[in-house]
């Protein structure tokens, strides 16, 4: 009985090889989805086409012409940028532009930063103060300006009355060729600054807290925790908004327009705002492109820099 189990041969099990799909079909099916996925993107596409590709490639093409509406267009080469050039008011709004981007960089630098270290410190109440500092941000920015020109008002504005209540003097805020510029970078500050808080917020919650306990078991105080291991940590973030920050207050349109209008005495002319002076006021669409080609450059620069910045920052990643 044994031996005859012994002697009966073992089952075998039969295995069926496993046929992989032909190349061709998994070659058409990757085809498949890429044109699945293209053709999602066609509508993004189409958008940046219409309102953002066409617009800049026509307004170049209308820096070097006569353009008027309803006239045929004149190609005048260079003549669009000479003329621009020997503007008067050229000079006064790129000063005006650097100054601006300058006042913001050191306000809207600081101010941000430091209220995103007081907020990562606090214990309660966090989520409602982050909101209050968001708040500004959710406001239209026609609708800010115009609160702030009330505020502003050297009558009856809030600024003056409560100067005016801690018997301190008033002050000409928008209305002085001194202070225009200076009113106005606080009023994108303070538009501004939320999104930015919320970025230097996630950028302090990824420090690990290891490397503040160190610093403090070498006797580090709160100024020296915050030079040798705050900031070297956020550098990547603080170059990248900086950036950012440039591109855009070389771009400031609103608060001139709907607070001073350019004025007092040119003193808030942004290039911005003297593109739309060329194209609505002078109807002269031509210098109005030629002024635009030049920021574009400008800009253009600014932009690379940052391109770069950000793909050398996802590299050391």
């Amino acid at each position: 009985m044994t031996q005859t189990a012994a002697r009966r041969p073992a089952e075998t099990v039969a295995v069926h090889p496993v046929h992989a799909p032909p190349p061709s079909r998994g070659r058409g099916r990757r085809l498949a989805d890429q044109a699945r996925a293209y053709g999602f993107l066609l509508g993004g596409l189409l958008c940046f086409a219409l309102f953002s590709w066409y617009p800049a490639i026509r307004a170049v093409v209308i820096a070097f012409q006569k353009y008027t509406p309803g006239s045929p267009p004149e190609w005048v080469g260079t003549a669009n940028f000479t003329r621009v050039l020997h503007d008067p008011e050229f000079a006064v709004a790129w000063r005006n532009t650097l100054t601006f981007t300058l006042l913001a960089l050191l306000i809207g630098f600081a101010v941000p930063f430091v209220l995103a270290l007081v907020l990562n410190e606090l214990r309660h109440a966090r989520a409602f103060f982050r909101v209050v500092v968001y708040l500004p941000v959710m406001i239209p920015p026609v609708v800010s300006a115009l609160l702030w020109k009330w505020f502003y008002d050297p009558g009856a504005g809030l600024a003056n009355e409560t100067l005016r209540f801690l018997h301190l003097p008033t002050s000409n805020w928008t209305n002085g060729a001194d202070t225009a510029l200076v009113s106005l970078v606080l009023v994108a500050t303070w538009a501004n600054m939320g999104g930015t808080v919320l970025i230097y917020l996630a950028a302090l919650a990824s420090i690990p807290g290891e490397l503040y306990e160190a610093a403090e078991l070498d006797g580090a105080n709160l100024l020296q925790r915050i030079r040798h291991v705050t900031i070297p940590q956020t550098r990547f973030v603080i170059l990248m908004l900086v950036l950012l920050q440039i591109i855009a207050t070389m771009q400031v349109f609103t608060e001139p327009f709907v607070i001073t209008g350019g004025g007092p005495e040119s003193a808030t002319v942004t290039v911005l705002y003297l593109i739309y002076k060329y194209a609505f006021l002078y109807n002269d669409f031509g210098g109005a492109c030629a002024l635009s080609v030049m920021l574009l450059v400008l800009l253009g620069v600014f932009s690379a820099g940052y391109l770069r910045l950000t793909r050398s920052g996802e590299e050391a990643v």
